[in-house]
Parts: C-alpha cells; sequence; structure tokens
C-alpha cells in the first residue's frame, strides 16, 4: 500500500466500516480524517451484537447466501485489523427444533462449503448453561464474534497511533480539492469516502433494528446462541439479543410490541429472559435490493463510496476496506470488488 502514502482523505462515518478503513488508510501511509458528529457508538454499528457470523448468516438470509465465500474471507480479514484477544471464537449454536431438522440444516451447510455438526440438548446445554432444550441444535466453529463497543474503542486508538485524526462534525461535499464540513468550514482532500448509513443514495434503502441488552447478566464469552427470528449473544455488558428487521423504516424509535416479541423469542432459550431488566435500542441501516453493499467509485470524481453493508456491517468491514483500498490503487478487481461494484445498478 505505498502508493496510498501522503494521500489526503477524509472518511464520513466513523462505525465499523468506516472506522475499519480510516484505520487501514492510516496504516498504508495516507493522510486520514475520520468525520462523524455522533460519539462513537450512537449510529447502527453502535446497536448490533457485533457477530462474525459467514455461515449462519449464509443460511438463515437468502441474500446472503450467494456471497458466502465473500463473507468467510472478510471474518478472516479480523485478524489483521484487531489483537486476538477482542475476537471471540466461540463459535455458534442455531435450535434447529429437531435432530432431523439439525441434521438437514447441517448438510446444507456443507452444501456451502461450511462446516457445522448436528448436537444434541445434553452437549448444548453443557456448552451454554441454562439454556432450554430445543430439541436439536447445529454447532459451528465458523462464525465468531466482537464486542462492539470495545471493537470501535480499539479501532480509534490504532487509528489515532497511525497518525489518524477524527473531527465530531459531518462531512458533506466535495469539491475542487476541498472536503466541506458541516460546520461551515473544509479540509483540504484528494478525495473524500462515504461510509455513512442511509445517505442520499437512491441504490440504499432502510432497515431498522432494535435489539435488547440485558445489563450485567449472562456470560461474557462462550457461544452465539440463534433460534429463527432471534439471537442471544454474550457481551460485557451483558446479554444482547436481536434483532428485528424492519425493510423501509428509518426512525429510531423504540417500539414497545417489536421489544416485547423479542424479550418472549429470546426467552424461548433462556426462560429467565421473560422477566429480566432489559434496555431496548435501535438503529438504521442501509441496504441494496441484492444485499451486497456499494463499494467503488461514486457519481462525482473524487468521491467514492463504503457503504449498504445491510446487517453485516461489522462482518464485511475489512473486506470493504481491502476493496476500496484496491479501487484507489488502481488493482485489478476482485471478486469481491465485481459484486460490491456501484456500476452494477447502471
Amino acid at each position: 500500500m505505498s502508493d496510498l502514502k501522503g494521500l489526503r482523505l477524509v472518511v464520513a462515518g466513523a462505525g465499523a466500516i468506516g472506522s475499519v478503513l480510516a484505520l487501514q488508510l492510516a496504516r498504508g501511509g495516507a493522510q486520514v480524517v475520520l468525520a462523524d458528529p455522533a460519539a462513537a457508538g450512537d449510529n447502527a454499528s453502535g446497536v448490533a451484537a457485533g457477530m462474525l457470523a459467514p455461515l449462519f448468516e449464509a443460511l438463515l438470509d437468502p441474500l446472503a447466501t450467494p456471497l458466502y465465500p465473500l463473507l468467510l474471507h472478510a471474518r478472516d480479514g479480523w485478524s489483521d485489523v484487531l489483537p486476538v484477544g477482542l475476537i471471540d471464537r466461540s463459535g455458534a449454536l442455531f435450535g434447529a427444533q429437531s435432530a432431523d431438522a439439525a441434521r438437514r440444516f447441517a448438510e446444507r451447510a456443507a452444501s456451502l462449503g461450511g462446516q457445522a455438526e448436528p448436537i444434541d440438548d445434553a452437549r448444548a446445554t453443557i456448552m451454554v448453561p441454562g439454556l432450554q432444550p430445543h430439541g436439536g441444535w447445529v454447532f459451528t466453529t465458523e462464525d465468531w464474534r466482537l464486542d462492539p463497543r470495545a471493537a470501535l474503542t480499539a479501532l480509534h486508538a490504532a487509528f489515532a497511533d497511525h497518525g489518524g485524526r477524527r473531527l465530531a462534525v459531518a462531512a458533506l461535499t466535495f469539491k475542487d480539492g476541498f472536503v466541506g464540513l458541516g460546520d461551515g468550514s473544509s479540509l483540504p482532500a484528494d478525495g473524500l469516502i462515504l461510509a455513512t448509513g442511509l445517505g442520499t443514495d437512491s441504490r440504499l434503502s432502510p432497515i431498522k433494528g432494535q435489539i435488547l441488552r440485558f445489563p450485567g447478566l449472562g456470560p461474557v464469552t462462550g457461544p452465539v446462541v440463534r433460534a429463527p427470528g432471534v439471537y442471544v449473544v454474550p457481551s460485557q455488558g451483558g446479554l444482547i439479543v436481536g434483532a428485528t428487521m424492519e425493510e423501509g423504516v428509518g426512525d429510531r424509535s423504540i417500539d414497545p410490541a417489536a421489544v416485547a416479541a423479542l424479550r418472549a423469542a429470546a426467552a424461548t432459550l433462556f426462560p429467565h429472559l421473560a422477566e429480566a431488566r432489559a434496555v431496548a435500542y435501535a438503529g438504521v441501516r442501509a441496504a441494496t435490493v441484492d444485499g451486497a453493499p456499494l463499494v467503488g467509485a461514486g457519481e462525482q470524481p473524487g468521491v467514492w463510496l463504503a457503504q449498504g453493508a445491510r446487517r453485516n456491517g461489522w462482518l464485511l468491514a475489512p473486506l470493504i476496506a481491502e476493496v476500496l483500498i484496491d479501487r484507489l490503487l488502481g488493482s485489478p478487481p476482485s471478486s469481491a470488488a465485481s459484486a460490491f461494484d456501484p456500476a452494477r445498478f447502471g
């Protein structure tokens, strides 16, 4: 990445994608400003469970299925981004209702090239104490996770260590070698990278997601537990339960009915969650119609896009950074670059 040396770039958006991208650019020698008016974590990346789950995402989300090889490559990229201790490789369990359903689910995983094994209730409850017997489970070690808040803190610290600068202001425009900021000032720059959420791009639509956090409850490590329509994730700040997928909804208000449904679904896995104290959060993600992000040149010269990762912003962030840096350097397009190319929509 030596050709990045001296390149002046402004990255708009300090969530998972923007933070990883800014760090990797700074590591490559670019002069980078990371601009975001919101506090760290006050965005979709903070309202998240931090799952790096290529296999179960590909199995549970039809739009993610054809992206499985890229999701797997993206997950592996985290090993070069964060210290090993910040990534939990305990794996994930999926409640499949019966032993036959678990076997079929594992066979689907194998058909994609993934590895998962059916296990019974006895083994599952040893792996995850307090788990309600479900009839059949599937376990994989392919799916990892990180803690979003701890990861953002580590990313921003590493970015500063590599000479990066953060500004608590929005980066809005790029014209004639200057990035226009939300406070009316401007910065000299060679380019602006949009790693924000929805914005005004007509190729992106909103998806509202609501989660529950149970402060002080549950382990801080161990397998993620998933079932149709719900997941329960260990976390340093308490168990995280999610998540709704409300397509076309762009507000961050808390919906009591959606929260109640999430709690009820989580209680089928862990009965004690039915009455435990919880705090609800809502965030808005951006998505394209095919489920892949927009990564590459924007319509305006000097403006680059790194947006629209749907519900996989944390998982895809290292690969998005890799693709965009290759585009900046003029490298031949990879399979990921082709799949994420904004020009695929014409």
